[in-house]
């Protein structure tokens, strides 16, 4: 039996995560002792299989223990970004049908802010008080650590980031397995990829509210491994922790590459790495030039995966082959993929096209949640599903990643992937991060513009805009070298390293005031 409970009974004291700050420790014993009483809680607000809860909460030292309490009740546990909306937390809130709210003192704001919304749900707080809210460890240290009579699995209903408009929730079916067999695929895919070993200890950088984290760290517990929860990110101190903890995997997103590139050299060289035997990123695309740095920094341990929280396909690379297919994603592990064009039709090797995903088995992965219409329009006539990317795959099946389909600039007729020019623009040296979007122009229908977050916000300008303006016209195309350079001092990206384009898009289609600009 690969789960939390079994390592409890043959290694009650072994470390099951680690909050990496603080240094506190929760055994696989402790564990299960409160995820036994936390799901005795669950079931005593009536809460049966199917039925749903929300966790709005930062990486606390609860959130791991409240997952696996959820995990064995049989309930839905939608997981909310922590950077939310007061109205955007009330949409997922109410259209997850959840019935119990989960926040800790890191959301505090938002869930003071919620309460007139909410009033009817049962909510709790972890590591502290709030007024409206009950302690969820006194609830739960009233509750006997007994196993519950009817475990089954549950499962994790998690929201789209909500890049390109309203979050809809992706819902999988239950699992039908007995409590206990139903064993996460990462398992599977960790073992196989990266050497997954209940002698692992797992980097978690990242939001746990975050699909990847949160279940690469759960499947990582499956085994009986180690995992490091990071609070927050800090470039400096992920390496740190790396020494600290002797850590042996970790996943990152291509932000956090980029950010502890740009470390001085003598910091990046002052801890010892030494312990790293499989390292991976996601989320989204990655620099050629970062990963070609962080291979030669840290060795051919460097792998990388594309997937969705709708869990439709999965590709995966190692450095090996990446090196010799740089700027693919891996061939497709799990299911069929296939590019096609505007009208259905499938398209020959390296011709780009929308990412289509075939089940073998022809069955339905996913739907979204309360939107039918939704779920049909990323679905087409053969029954293929699309996360909605651009790509081509070469002969041999390795997948190219374009950008996303929503995110093309149309300039004079032409169309333009921004990613490319990202992937440029933060190369540069004086650059932190970059956003390319499209703006309205009256004679073109859409200009580039670069919106950049400086390394120094000093510099912010008309002479860096002019030198990052000649650094794109040396290395692009006319058509897609930037027509304007703004600047910000920090740009609206999710923790996961996704940008929050709408956002953008919306202050340049003039939706939103801008915040800063300076015209390059």
């Amino acid at each position: 039996m690969q789960h939390p409970v079994a390592h409890a009974q043959a290694m009650p004291d072994k470390p099951a995560y680690i909050m990496a700050g603080t240094g506190e420790t929760v055994t696989y014993g402790e564990l299960d002792h409160r995820a036994n009483q936390g799901a005795q809680l669950i079931r005593s607000l009536g809460l049966k299989r199917g039925d749903g809860i929300a966790v709005m909460m930062d990486n606390s030292p609860r959130y791991l223990e409240i997952m696996w309490a959820a995990e064995r009740t049989g309930v839905y546990c939608t997981c909310i970004s922590s950077k939310l909306s007061v109205a955007e937390a009330d949409y997922i809130i109410r259209d997850g049908n959840c019935r119990v709210l989960i926040v800790s003192r890191g959301t505090a704001e938002c869930a003071t802010a919620l309460l007139p919304a909410i009033g009817d749900l049962t909510r709790y707080i972890v590591d502290g008080d709030l007024a409206g809210y009950e302690r969820y460890e006194t609830a739960r240290d009233a509750q006997p650590a007994t196993p519950i009579a009817d475990p089954s699995p549950g499962g994790t209903m998690l929201y789209s980031s909500g890049t390109t408009g309203q979050p809809k929730g992706v819902k999988h079916a239950l699992s039908e397995e007995p409590f206990g067999t139903n064993l996460s695929p990462l398992v599977t895919l960790g073992q196989a990829l990266y050497g997954f070993s209940p002698d692992m200890v797992y980097l978690s950088p990242a939001p746990l509210y975050h699909a990847a984290p949160l279940r690469w760290s759960m499947a990582v517990q499956q085994l009986g491994g180690t995992v490091v929860v990071m609070e927050r990110f800090d470039a400096e101190k992920a390496l740190d922790y790396i020494e600290r903890y002797r850590v042996t995997h970790a996943q990152w997103v291509p932000t956090h590459f980029i950010r502890m590139l740009k470390l001085p050299d003598e910091v990046r060289t002052r801890y010892d790495l030494s312990s790293l035997k499989a390292v991976w990123h996601a989320a989204a695309p990655c620099p050629i030039p970062v990963k070609e740095k962080m291979i030669e920094w840290w060795g051919p341990i460097v792998g990388e995966y594309y997937a969705g929280t709708e869990g439709n396909g999965f590709h995966a690379i190692g450095a090996a082959d990446w090196l010799t297919h740089k700027g693919s994603v891996g061939r497709n592990l799990t299911t069929i993929t296939h590019i096609c064009d505007e009208d259905g039709n499938e398209v020959p090797p390296r011709t780009e096209g929308a990412i289509y995903f075939e089940s073998p088995t022809g069955e339905q992965i996913f739907t979204y949640h309360n939107d039918a219409a939704k779920t049909r329009d990323s679905t087409n006539a053969k029954g293929w599903t699309t996360l909605g990317d651009v790509g081509w795959v070469d002969e041999e099946g390795f997948l190219y990643l374009t950008d996303r389909k929503s995110f093309m600039i149309i300039s004079g007729g032409v169309n333009i992937y921004p990613a490319e020019i990202e992937n440029l623009l933060v190369t540069h040296p004086k650059v932190a991060d970059v956003a390319v979007i499209g703006a309205p122009h009256d004679e073109m229908g859409e200009e580039v513009v670069a919106v950049v977050q400086p390394r120094d916000p000093e510099s912010a300008g008309p002479e860096l805009a002019a030198e990052l303006t000649e650094f794109a016209r040396a290395n692009l195309s006319h058509v897609k070298t930037p027509r304007r350079i703004d600047f910000r001092n920090e740009l609206p990206r999710h923790d996961t390293g996704k940008l929050y384009k709408r956002l953008l898009r919306d202050e340049y289609w003039g939706k939103t005031p801008l915040v800063r600009g300076v015209a390059g």
